[in-house]
């Protein structure tokens, strides 16, 4: 269910409204180095490859399946630009501060150790990089209804608390948020 749910249509006309905000609210030089974290389909990525004009837009997903449809939805774009990996958010193969920035589009809630996936994230931005995050909060996905159709780990998830107090401690400063602290949170993040 949630597979349909994240490459169906509401989720891309979503996607094309986050993009816009994070556009509207800071830019990003021509030519930077550009991760997006849980790419899914890719449908992500076009917004990214249109909006920012990444050098390099690195594609990572824990999905096999997922970066395969990824490779076929963007494969009329210049491949050398791209790179599509299998991997896990705790573990990001990059250098330390060797990233201008990274997109997730709601991946770090399904992360089991989402302190550690939120580090790596830290780890991997240089200095002023950006993390452009949409993210949900449990009281939108383990309610009655959905967590009987999607699949989300139970146990120490974060709250608008918790994720603001992560931030800090990584020195994390959130520029710009809109947020609920029912539903989840849209926002960037910079590396002090």
């Amino acid at each position: 269910m949630e597979r349909w749910f994240v490459n169906s249509p509401f989720r891309l006309a979503a996607q094309y409204l986050e993009i816009k905000w994070f556009k509207k609210t800071r830019t990003m030089k021509t030519g930077a180095d550009v991760l997006e974290v849980g790419c899914g389909r890719g449908a992500g990525a076009r917004l990214i490859i249109d909006n920012f004009k990444p050098a390099r837009l690195y594609l990572l997903d824990l999905d096999v399946l997922m970066i395969e449809k990824a490779r076929r939805y963007l494969s009329d774009v210049k491949a050398e630009n791209m790179l599509f990996g299998v991997g896990n958010a705790n573990s990001l193969p990059f250098e330390d501060d060797s990233l201008d920035a990274v997109f997730g589009f709601g991946f770090l809630h399904h992360v089991l150790d989402w302190r550690h996936g939120l580090h790596e994230i830290t780890r991997v931005l240089k200095k002023g990089g950006a993390y452009y995050l949409l993210e949900f909060y449990p009281e939108l996905y383990q309610n009655f209804i959905t967590k009987r159709l999607l699949v989300h780990p139970e146990y120490d998830r974060f709250k608008s608390r918790d994720l603001h107090d992560a931030f800090a401690d990584l020195k994390l400063t959130l520029i710009k948020t809109l947020e609920s602290k029912y539903l989840g949170i849209l926002g960037i993040a910079v590396k002090n």
